[in-house]
């Protein structure tokens, strides 16, 4: 029968039009992923500098890091040499002292484009400490401008962020154990911050030390004492009223007993917690690879995983239309492979991954709907 022309199945399906040739595999990654976080067995000691290190910031493209803590109340600049690779970092023997506006600053945050700097703390009126930068991403040319009290709604603010625009602050600590939000009339003017509402957290953690969102604001981490990273989703961006538990949490005592602030790169495929037990800032992966097959594009499809792959499958037939397909995965590093929900396997069980070349082939007939998988072979020379 050739390959182009149809013919009717029993059940009345149609088998579509077989394609031979290669189909297209595109690779991605997708960060945020605190469920499959690991870490890098990478740090870097910054004990010279600060030996209780509680605040971390990094800018926006990797390249500059600071750290604050409350042993010299003194912000510390850092150089990576390779972008968000904390084991090129050197102190670039810049600072400025914060002690004058608070002796026990926890959380850093800074202004996209690096003209101001945020320095949260609990001592004094657990302020939010405004300063201004007359050479951007340079602390020694911060100048303190204003401050905003939080002591109402976080007595011992540890943990500090802003949406993208400035136009809304979060802070969280160990006082009421909640994330608070705060308006600002005035984007990155503390001084017009107003509170709105918060979030407690206090089914999953008390004492609460680092605060982070997703870039986007549908994503919310917290720190706790007891070295657990835990994740919330937001149903609407940095609203924290709309926040949930996602029983997802990351433990990261075994790095560090105490940990503080927690930093993402900027499309979550890296985090970076400081902590006090070492004076280190350590590194994680926080990152998944994707490979998504286009069946539009051909029946043969063939990739190899550098690392655990979640596999999506796009661009089904329509449904009443039969159509197979094979995928080959050379896997010979025997990294776990994550299926799409819609495919069925026999037993309904996944195959297990293993280190050789491994052949799957898959059908489908309701548009995608249901595939029906199988590993049709492995170890294959």
């Amino acid at each position: 029968m050739a390959n182009n022309k149809t013919f009717k199945i029993k059940n009345g399906l149609s088998a579509g039009r077989y394609l031979g040739s290669n189909g297209t595999e595109t690779a991605g990654t997708v960060g945020y992923d605190l469920a499959g976080a690991s870490y890098d067995s990478v740090s870097f000691s910054v004990s010279s500098q600060e030996s209780s290190p509680l605040g971390l910031f990094f800018k926006s493209d990797g390249t500059t890091f600071y750290a604050v803590g409350s042993s010299s109340d003194t912000v510390y600049q850092y150089t990576l040499s390779t972008a968000w690779d904390i084991a090129t970092a050197s102190y670039a023997s810049k600072s400025v002292s914060v002690s004058a506006a608070n002796t026990s600053p926890c959380s850093l945050f800074f202004k996209p484009d690096g003209t101001k700097m945020y320095v949260a703390g609990f001592d004094g009126d657990a302020d939010v400490n405004e300063y201004d930068l007359s050479t951007a991403w340079d602390v020694s040319t911060a100048t303190y401008l204003q401050r905003v009290s939080v002591d109402t709604r976080n007595s011992q603010p540890t943990g500090l962020f802003f949406n993208t625009d400035g136009t809304k602050m979060f802070t969280c600590g160990q006082g009421t154990d909640v994330v608070s939000e705060f308006s600002l009339s005035t984007a990155w003017s503390v001084s017009t911050a107003s509170y709105s509402q918060n979030f407690s957290f206090t089914s999953q953690t008390i004492y609460p030390r680092g605060l982070s969102f997703k870039s986007d604001g549908t994503k919310m981490y917290i720190t706790s004492y007891l070295g657990v990273v835990y994740q919330y989703s937001l149903s609407t961006a940095f609203d924290v009223s709309t926040a949930s538990y996602d029983s997802v949490s990351f433990d990261a005592s075994t790095q560090e007993t105490q940990p503080y602030d927690l930093v993402f790169k900027g499309d979550g495929t890296k985090l970076f917690i400081v902590g006090t037990t070492g004076s280190n800032v350590h590194q994680y992966s926080t990152g998944y690879a994707t490979q998504t097959l286009d069946l539009s594009t051909g029946g043969t499809f063939s990739f190899t995983p550098s690392g655990a792959t979640t596999v999506s499958l796009t661009n089904p037939p329509a449904s009443g239309t039969a159509v197979g397909f094979t995928l080959e995965v050379i896997n010979t590093g025997g990294y776990a492979l994550t299926w799409p929900s819609s495919v069925k396997w026999p037993s309904g069980t996944a195959p297990t991954a293993t280190a050789s070349k491994e052949l799957y082939t898959f059908v489908t007939t309701d548009g995608g709907t249901t595939y029906y998988g199988k590993l049709a072979g492995s170890d294959i020379a």
